[in-house]
């Protein structure tokens, strides 16, 4: 399933490992700046995950500046590897959601992969990540089918200040 800019999300209702849900964050409502980031990692085995969530952890403050109020990294994990994942990962600052559902993660459009090693879980999501505009419809996505090729978040915070200062709209859903 794809989904479409200007379009609804679907819902988000998963637990955090700092206690509370996702829908305690107001993703999509324009809550402390325009945009939400919605990331979709991994889990614990992927280093490439490490480095993006870890990357996101420290640039909270430049991703409110440049629009985003909302941010949260969301997985298939269990909440026991989810919390490993928080702890080893040493994130401080953002927040952190486990237990994404096969149906739910096709529903956002994530490609899924099996365990080809050990440490991997049975069946994970691929990266995935979503800008959500403040009335929750889908400004901008990107998904990937390998572990590689995520766009670097400086991108990401250039390309969501320039629609913000130029009253660019949600493109790709002609």
């Amino acid at each position: 399933m794809t989904l479409i800019p200007t379009q609804q999300t679907p819902a988000l209702a998963l637990d955090l490992v700092s206690g509370g849900t996702t829908t305690d964050l107001n993703l999509g409502t324009g809550a402390d700046g325009r945009f939400s980031l919605v990331v979709f990692y991994r889990g614990l085995h992927c280093p490439i995950c490490r480095k993006q969530l870890t990357e996101l952890d420290k640039r909270l403050d430049e991703l409110k500046d440049a629009g985003i109020g909302r941010v949260v990294a969301v997985s298939m994990e269990t909440a026991e590897r989810s919390a490993e994942v928080v702890e080893k990962w040493r994130l401080n600052n953002v927040p952190v959601a486990h237990g994404l559902s096969e149906a739910s993660a096709r529903a956002w459009g994530l490609n899924l992969s099996k365990a080809i090693k050990d440490g991997e879980p049975d069946l994970f999501s691929e990266p995935g990540i979503f800008v959500l505009d403040d009335d929750g419809s889908l400004f901008w996505s990107s998904t990937a089918t390998m572990p590689f090729g995520r766009p670097a978040l400086d991108d990401i915070m250039a390309g969501l200040r320039y629609a913000q200062e130029h009253d660019y709209p949600a493109r790709g859903a002609a």
